[in-house]
């Protein structure tokens, strides 16, 4: 799977699986693309309202499920779904994740095991599949994985989500490499959205984030479509990168 690939620039993504699209960020993604004329697959554990809008304005074009990211079985289904209804994919953005919100020391085993399965194991999962299935198809494609800044930065009572996204930033160097241009793997890791998940935080070490920050507030969902956007869609020779999208705050 090393050998490199001396070929043209791999095309933009056509039909793409966003797991975790139901609110949030995931749902910006699934808005954007789908106002890009392409062909979107979104799933979640539970099927918002604004998912379900979005479907009935584009019912040729969307497919979602409700589905646990960590359900391998039930994954594999639903792929299979949407390579019926839309084609095959070339494009995954993986952005289902469970936050955290306790000390490492308070935090339960068994909370630890479940943030490394829903965070780092299953989008490994979920990306071996659809790239196996990309490349028996003959097809290249593209994945994106939503990481986090946690990642590169040190933040009290974020230690085992770190640990996953730091995790999913190795995993996307090395899967660049090992797919040899075959696809193109990149993540994109946003500083803290105001959201439950930063809520672990703190008002006062949130407010000291944003004095720090250059442009003067938390991240928004809207600065981190168009990057994800440009790694799926765009002519580009981007591969194996992290994209940090946080308004300079960790710099």
């Amino acid at each position: 799977m090393s050998d490199r690939v001396e070929s043209p620039l791999v095309p933009p993504s056509s039909v793409v699986l966003v797991s975790g699209g139901s609110r949030g960020l995931g749902l910006a993604i699934v808005t954007d693309l789908l106002d890009q004329g392409v062909r979107v697959a979104a799933f979640a554990r539970t099927v918002t309202p604004a998912l379900e809008k979005l479907t009935a304005e584009h019912p040729d074009r969307m497919h979602v499920g409700a589905v646990d990211v960590t359900d391998l079985s039930a994954a594999q289904s639903f792929v299979r779904e949407v390579e019926e209804r839309l084609g095959p994919i070339d494009g995954v953005v993986n952005n289902a994740a469970v936050g955290q919100d306790s000390l490492h020391v308070h935090t339960a085993p068994d909370d630890i095991a479940r943030i490394i399965e829903t965070n780092l194991t299953a989008p490994l999962q979920l990306t071996r599949l659809v790239i196996r299935r990309m490349l028996g198809k003959g097809l290249r494609g593209r994945v994106v994985n939503i990481t986090s800044i946690c990642a590169q930065r040190g933040f009290p009572g974020l230690v085992a989500y770190s640990a996953t996204k730091g995790g999913m930033d190795a995993a996307t160097r090395s899967l660049a490499r090992e797919l040899g241009g075959r696809m193109l793997v990149n993540a994109v890791a946003p500083g803290f959205f105001a959201s439950e998940m930063s809520a672990v935080l703190g008002q006062t070490q949130l407010d000291q984030i944003v004095r720090r920050t250059p442009t003067g507030h938390l991240t928004e969902p809207e600065e981190v479509v168009p990057v994800v956007r440009m790694l799926l869609r765009e002519q580009t020779n981007i591969n194996g990168q992290v994209i940090v999208v946080d308004g300079a705050a960790s710099v």
